[in-house]
């Protein structure tokens, strides 16, 4: 269509330069035929056009690349002064026409519209949550207005923190966007195929709450728990909460948070049989990552398990590498021989 769009089944992880991290990731997901909902990203190139009309009337990058990250008045300021021109300046015309083009051919009704940095999800930094997401999108004229904030948010206080912190250099970073269908979730959660606690390969914890994923990741809501056996499915710790609250789609777009009580609120949100089904769709995105992953989820009105993302675990592989001895070179019989005698006078 343009290379302004790339839909989910002509992507993958190494693409991400183009899409994104979480772009690559439901793109890997879809060719692995793992269920995720349907969509396409907005590429870095239809960033980088953005941006370059935006340079050519003042700098944005040589701006952030100058800041001193321990200014915290300073990034602040230039946040506000880039987001406010890049949410209000328009797009070029043919991005503009690929990615409304994109949302009639998708045909969903309400959308998502996700922040999908380059440098998101990767194994040793991860922007995960930094910049902007924008749930149960109703119009392609809202989702338009949604993309540009969501190129905005790479220059968040936060976002430019990060950076500055890890000393990564602004040519580098650029901004692709997540447009797919809106999964109304009977529940949703996260699912870690190593315990986050301890760090134990042989064991997935599940975590959910019902309602969309929003409310158990931003912590509003404390999330039912499971920790079950990786192989056997067995279930070897449970802790269900009382749920004051879930997150459901507002009338006008948006979502709004509605109170809970009863069964609801104080009973499981997952059955075992649901507990079960998502073990195995995560060992199966285990498999095909070949190493540990922190697993967004959700489960339709209809009951089906849906993957709104998929990242490499952080904590304890960083720790693994860590904790991994220095190798010393291989003894050899010179060296023998030399330590030996080069030790006698």
């Amino acid at each position: 269509m343009s290379q302004s769009v790339a839909w989910f089944a002509d992507v993958g992880i190494a693409d991400r330069p183009t899409v994104g991290g979480k772009g690559g990731s439901l793109g890997e997901l879809t060719q692995a035929g793992i269920a995720v909902p349907p969509g396409f990203v907005v590429t870095t190139h239809a960033f980088e056009l953005f941006l370059a009309a935006l340079e050519a009337r003042e700098p944005i990058r040589p701006q952030v690349d100058a800041l001193d990250g321990n200014d915290l008045g300073a990034v602040t300021k230039l946040s506000e002064v880039l987001r406010r021109r890049i949410e209000e300046e328009p797009m070029a015309a043919e991005v503009e026409q690929a990615i409304t083009s994109a949302h009639a051919q998708l045909g969903a009704a309400q959308v998502a519209v996700r922040s999908s940095a380059t440098t998101e999800d990767a194994e040793d930094a991860s922007f995960a949550g930094l910049q902007d997401t924008f749930l149960w999108v109703l119009s392609a004229e809202d989702m338009v207005h949604r993309v540009r904030e969501c190129w905005g948010s790479l220059y968040s206080v936060e976002s430019m923190s990060y950076r500055k912190k890890h000393g990564l250099p602004e040519e580098g970073v650029a901004m692709a966007v997540v447009v797919q269908a809106m999964v109304d979730a009977r529940c949703a959660g996260v699912m870690f195929t190593r315990s986050p606690i301890t760090g134990d390969k042989s064991v997935i914890t599940i975590e959910g709450a019902p309602g969309l994923g929003s409310a158990v990741v931003s912590g509003e809501v404390t999330p039912d728990k499971w920790v079950m056996g990786k192989i056997t499915g067995e279930i070897s710790d449970r802790e269900i909460s009382n749920k004051h609250a879930k997150q459901v789609p507002a009338d006008g777009g948006g979502i709004r948070e509605l109170p809970l009580e009863g069964e609801e609120s104080t009973g499981p949100c997952l059955s075992d049989d649901e507990l079960q089904a998502l073990r195995d769709v995560g060992r199966k995105v285990e498999r095909h990552y070949g190493k540990p992953q922190d697993i967004e989820w959700a489960i339709d009105k209809d009951g089906q398990i849906l993957l709104l993302q998929s990242r490499p675990e952080t904590v304890w592989a960083q720790k693994d590498a860590q904790a991994a001895p220095v190798k010393k070179p291989e003894a050899n019989a010179l060296n023998h021989v030399m330590t030996i005698f080069g030790g006698r006078r």
